[in-house]
């Protein structure tokens, strides 16, 4: 990760007692692929209005609820503590104002119960992306998915971004606020090393929501064809796809962790781990490992592939994605980066 400049030092910690610099604080909802590229977004906003971006991750995922997993999966110096403006009366949007300790699933659950899955109810606890900087010193970014083009008109005209891609962007921010912690870092290390030769990456997202495994096989399969001398790295959440990817290649590697049974999205089941936090480490480093492959077999429908191609810089003609031409999937996704 990029190491902060000394200003960037003295905006975190300031060094008069109450002397708070603005900050957007950067909440989540989601797992881990959408929490981290809708995060990218809320970090650019903050530099695009000199905002100390504060990562607020308290919401219950894998640890209990008011602990922040973010510095426990990233080096974390890079954001702000959230919890320094927990006591800010006076936030930006106003529905944050007093409980700034409180995450969007607590507010969407108060005030907007019908809307959970409203592709626009973000607007009612995010700034406004398309507007001014608000006055306010304390402001929230929120939304499930990156928002990127929303910035683009900003982006376009600041020359810290100027004539860059959304991706090269995206994946600039992505090494500077979202570098695994070593633990995680060490142990995809040890694997490629053991490995020692070109690897096909394959993540196949098979429970709450499942990629097409057909079409996920018989692209490893021509791959396979293509590269004898390629190894094959698994990343799932499910046994039942694990299950299947082996009994064509017995030969691919994966990093240990808790394999789904039951369909449910593995980080909706963290109460039944016996080590939450290992847990979401083992997520992480499966996307860390994916980021190093050499090819990618993926579907887009499931960002937590893409934020591993986008951290690895994996060339899209090294990527696989079995969901490119899914107009269903294309739409969507289009749909949602801008509304």
């Amino acid at each position: 990760m990029n190491a902060a400049d000394p200003a960037s030092q003295r905006a975190l910690h300031p060094a008069q007692p109450g002397a708070l610099p603005r900050a957007l604080v950067v909440k989540a909802k989601g797992g881990l692929g959408n929490r981290m590229l809708s995060g990218v977004t809320g970090c650019v906003y903050a530099d695009l209005h000199g905002r100390v971006p504060c990562i607020d991750w308290r919401d219950g995922m894998y640890v209990p609820q008011g602990e922040n997993l973010y510095p426990l999966l990233f080096e974390s110096s890079a954001s702000g503590d959230p919890s320094l403006y927990d006591s800010a009366d006076v936030a930006a949007p106003a529905i944050w104002s007093g409980q700034m300790d409180r995450q969007p699933v607590d507010l969407i659950r108060a005030h907007f119960p019908k809307a959970h899955r409203s592709p626009f109810v973000y607007r009612k606890l995010c700034v406004d992306l398309s507007a001014p900087d608000p006055a306010a010193d304390v402001a929230v970014f929120w939304s499930y998915l990156p928002k990127m083009p929303r910035l683009a008109a900003r982006l376009a005209r600041d020359p810290r971004f100027a004539g860059q891609s959304e991706d090269a962007i995206a994946a600039r921010y992505l090494d500077r606020f979202f570098n695994p912690v070593a633990e995680v870092r060490d142990s995809v290390d040890a694997l490629f090393a053991a490995i020692g030769k070109p690897v096909i990456g394959v993540h196949i997202r098979f429970t709450d929501r499942k990629a097409p495994l057909p079409a996920i096989l018989a692209r490893i399969d021509a791959l396979r064809r293509a590269n004898p001398d390629a190894a094959l790295f698994l990343a799932t959440d499910s046994q039942e796809a694990q299950d299947a990817v082996l009994a064509r290649h017995g030969d691919a590697f994966s990093l240990p962790k808790t394999l789904a049974s039951d369909g449910a999205a593995l980080h909706f089941s963290s109460s039944s781990f016996a080590d939450p936090v290992a847990e979401a480490r083992a997520a992480l480093a499966d996307m860390w490992a994916l980021s190093r492959c050499q090819w990618l077999v993926h579907s887009r429908h499931s960002t937590f592939s893409v934020c591993a191609a986008l951290m690895g810089r994996i060339p899209e003609d090294r990527q696989h994605d079995v969901d490119r031409f899914n107009i269903k999937v294309v739409t969507k996704r289009w749909f949602q980066a801008r509304a």
